[in-house]
């Protein structure tokens, strides 16, 4: 009975995108990885408790076959942040960070714009050891 078990949870795996834009917090990444240790004799492996086994392949086949999703539909792809489905991506990707850059003088901007000093004559803090 192991043996099907772990043929479902590998078809699974094969099912699960994977998301290239989000390197190491993927989750079709970390779920991989999970069933390989889960089943690390393969189809031999002996399950401790198959009846969370099932429950946590059949949960997983919920939300990858979108039934969630089908089920409750959005009325709009947006947060309550008005963000779009796209912005969250791109600020998720991790693509954000290399722009860390550009993220300083758009702050430096801002503070600029909505302060009534400037960051450059605000003096720094000292670091209390």
């Amino acid at each position: 009975m192991s043996a099907t078990r772990y043929r479902r949870f590998l078809k699974l795996c094969e099912e699960w995108p994977k998301d290239e834009t989000k390197k190491g917090r993927d989750l079709g990444t970390f779920l991989r990885q999970r069933v390989a240790s889960a089943f690390r004799e393969g189809e031999n492996t002996q399950i401790s408790d198959p009846e969370k086994c099932d429950q946590m392949y059949e949960s997983l086949a919920r939300i990858n076959g979108n039934v969630y999703r089908q089920r409750f539909p959005r009325v709009r792809d947006t947060s309550f942040t008005g963000v779009t489905v796209e912005e969250c991506r791109l600020l998720l990707s991790g693509s954000m960070q290399q722009m860390d850059e550009e993220k300083k003088g758009l702050w430096k901007t801002l503070m600029q714009r909505f302060s009534s000093k400037s960051p450059e004559d605000v003096p720094e803090k000292p670091t209390e050891k």
